[in-house]
């Protein structure tokens, strides 16, 4: 078992016993989500996957956010915000803007990429350093207004 998966399961056990309903709600989404994905591909999960499944999650619930705020419901609105901030506990701690700078320049130069046709490249060196640590739809749009 991942450890990354192993301390949510124990944060599950924690938030039983001391009666965080909320908390413990969204945990078990989380865990459901992991056990889907284990069941439906028939895979034990690394700590990359987990990465990779939270990441998706939180993504959801922003769009969610959004979408609930343009509607005037910010009672659905806060139920989001408040399962972004368990998800965003078991995230590595976000880059900096400098440090996603200069991650994205190193890989412009490893690549040699001049031109938007060759952001593929790029983002195939970015994602791995960057996975559950900063938005990938900032660092696309970080990449293209440097290779523009």
């Amino acid at each position: 078992m991942s450890l990354l998966k192993a301390r949510i399961t124990d944060d599950m056990k924690a938030a039983m016993r001391a009666g965080e309903k909320d908390r413990l709600g969204v945990i078990r989404l989380i865990l459901a989500a992991l056990k889907q994905r284990e069941v439906d591909e028939r895979i034990e999960l690394d700590d990359a996957q987990v990465l990779g499944i939270l990441e998706k999650m939180l993504k959801q619930r922003r769009d969610s956010i959004e979408q609930y705020t343009a509607a005037n419901r910010e009672d659905l609105a806060a139920v989001e915000r408040a399962e972004v901030e368990v998800i965003q506990t078991y995230l590595p701690t976000p880059l900096s803007s400098a440090e996603l700078e200069a991650i994205v320049s190193k890989a412009i130069a490893d690549t040699g990429a001049t031109s938007a046709r060759e952001m593929g490249k790029v983002i195939g060196l970015v994602k791995p350093q960057v996975t559950g640590r900063a938005d990938m739809g900032q660092v696309s749009e970080l990449i293209k207004a440097r290779l523009a």
